[in-house]
């Protein structure tokens, strides 16, 4: 066998292998939805993805056109869209991403109607929580996760109030250890804002997407760099996993 032609059944097999791994991840740490095989989109909807610089991902804001790849950015919410997109013709979806940079949930809230109701999306996607902890952290806010769990359940009602029937989709907030910014002081105050989310989507009745769960699973089979080089923003391979992961908690 020639050298090139082992290198490309390596690098194959290699491919085949991490493609596997990451399909296997998301199926030991996702649940199957509630509404089963019943799709959560309609023909002619609208899907919203919101939250911080995960879903922000270097998306361009001065052309915040839907359904093209310039307002996306580069995370997993280009990802998802673009697999919704392309499974779902037929829906004629109508897809956007507001999400900013830096935000913390008090900050989604100031921009809530711009960026939210006035979209009216059938379909909202928010993960929003790591700011809240982190710039709590480095001395730039002075929040609690008190303040996390009641902000964020006042935006979710005032939310249903405005969109009756909305279907929701909450995030996990999540943190990869062993990686430029993310230490084990993290840990125990990060479970409290994550517990707080999750008790907020168990009341809400919310679609879950357990990315700490995903990320935890994800670091048995590559180091923590390999999926977020800092602990919070993901590689090409951590924004994958995320969308791999939403997808399958949104049964698609």
């Amino acid at each position: 066998m020639s050298i090139s032609r082992r290198n490309f059944l390596y690098k194959s097999t290699a491919g085949a292998v991490a493609a596997v791994s990451i399909s296997s991840i998301v199926s030991a740490c996702v649940s199957e939805p509630k509404q089963g095989k019943a799709s959560i989109f309609a023909k002619g909807n609208t899907v919203l993805f919101q939250g911080d610089s995960i879903t922000d991902a270097g998306r361009d804001k001065q052309n915040e056109t839907p359904n093209r790849a310039w307002s996306f950015g580069n995370g997993y919410a280009l990802l998802a869209a673009s697999h919704l997109l392309n499974v779902l013709p037929e829906h004629e979806l109508t897809i956007y991403n507001r999400g900013i940079s830096g935000n913390k949930v008090f900050q989604l809230a100031d921009r809530w109607d711009k960026d939210c109701l006035d979209l009216n999306p059938q379909v909202l996607s928010i993960l929003i929580g790591v700011n809240d902890y982190w710039h709590k952290r480095n001395g730039n806010y002075d929040g609690t996760v008190e303040i996390y769990e009641n902000d964020y359940r006042a935006l979710l009602k005032r939310t249903q109030e405005a969109l009756p029937g909305v279907k929701l989709v909450l995030c996990e907030p999540f943190y990869v250890l062993e990686t430029s910014a993310v230490d084990e002081t993290w840990i125990e105050p990060m479970q409290e804002y994550q517990a707080a989310a999750k008790r907020i989507s168990d009341d809400f009745e919310t679609i879950w997407v357990p990315f700490q769960q995903v990320f935890d699973e994800a670091v048995k089979h590559a180091p923590g760099t390999y999926w977020t080089p800092d602990g919070v923003h993901p590689s090409m391979a951590g924004a994958q996993l995320m969308a791999e992961a939403w997808l399958k908690a949104v049964g698609e």
